[in-house]
């Protein structure tokens, strides 16, 4: 019998990959927005219901018929006291997958520090750890930074990468983690889904590199023809560099903020990796993800557009004295 899933989070950045993706398996998905009529417009394709994990009633309809789930929402950004709404959301999603008999969840989340979480990665391991005591069959995969067109971490690697001529180093760009590229994750979350075999629990879905904060800057530059003029700041906080983000990056500074504050500790695997359930699977390189994000992701306005001009032009300038 062909497995039954329900997407949350559908319309998002991994949503949107995981639909495409399922769309070429044998089975029957749900899609799941709070605009579903808008998502039917846009993704004519796919099959749209409406969820909104603040209306519990809109999961318990949702779910009926599903013997799976994929829970790919969050609040950051969108509310004040975003933590609380993410553990209530998870609370009403795991009950009501248990009601209606759901038999595997698939949940994406973030890596566990080594020190102390952020308030955003503590929501998450939060949102993981309730998902995985209230519902069955629960698989929590943890990733870092997911290296994709969309991705609002890649967003603010990428702007600053290519947008500041002259870098400055602060102590917590040494913090050091395995970026994951999009089509990886997508690889897992899939996997997840459709294989009951695979024990439930927490995974961790690294990228194939160990890097420091500063060196995906560089890479990410580099692979722009730009080798910027760096040097290191040791008493800059993450929380005094967001306010400068406002003046790089396109990203939403209210996410990127939360982002960034949650790299004060190294974000290394310390739960057993999803790969080795996936023995046939070949990481993507962070380089190659890197640049598929570059091709797919570059709609910039002209303003932007020169601005990134001038940045190479600086950065070729600086290459030419240094010879």
């Amino acid at each position: 019998m062909s497995r039954s899933i329900l997407l949350t989070g559908a319309t998002g950045f991994v949503g949107g990959h995981v639909r495409e993706a399922l769309a070429s398996v044998d089975v029957t998905v749900r899609c799941g927005s709070r605009r579903p009529d808008e998502a039917a417009q846009k993704y004519p394709e796919a099959s749209w219901c409406r969820v909104d994990v603040t209306e519990p009633a809109t999961l318990h309809q949702a779910l009926q018929g599903c013997d799976a789930a994929i829970y790919l929402v969050h609040s950051m950004g969108n509310v004040e006291d975003y933590a609380r709404e993410e553990r209530e959301a998870a609370q009403a999603f795991a009950s009501a997958c248990t009601e209606a008999g759901v038999r595997r969840v698939v949940y994406l989340g973030g890596v566990a520090p080594e020190g102390p979480p952020s308030v955003h990665l503590a929501s998450r391991l939060e949102t993981g750890r309730i998902l995985r005591e209230q519902a069955a069959g629960v698989i929590e995969l943890r990733a870092a930074m997911i290296i994709g067109a969309g991705s609002e971490s890649w967003r603010i690697c990428r702007d600053l990468a290519v947008r500041l001529p002259l870098m400055v180093l602060p102590r917590w760009l040494r913090t050091r983690s395995h970026p994951v590229a999009v089509r990886d994750v997508v690889a897992a979350i899939v996997h997840a889904v459709l294989h009951d075999d695979v024990p439930s629990g927490a995974y961790d879905v690294p990228g194939p590199e160990c890097l420091r904060a500063e060196d995906i800057l560089r890479r990410i530059a580099q692979l722009r023809g730009i080798e910027p003029i760096t040097f290191r700041l040791p008493v800059l906080s993450p929380q005094l560099s967001s306010y400068w983000l406002k003046l790089v990056t396109t990203a939403n500074y209210e996410l990127a903020r939360e982002l960034i504050e949650g790299l004060t500790n190294d974000l290394l695997p310390s739960c057993p990796l999803y790969w080795d359930q996936m023995d046939d699977h070949q990481l993507q390189s962070f380089d190659d993800a890197a640049l598929d994000a570059m091709r797919n992701g570059e709609e910039l306005d002209k303003r932007t557009r020169a601005l990134e001009r001038v940045v190479h032009w600086m950065a070729r300038r600086h290459r030419g004295t240094a010879t």
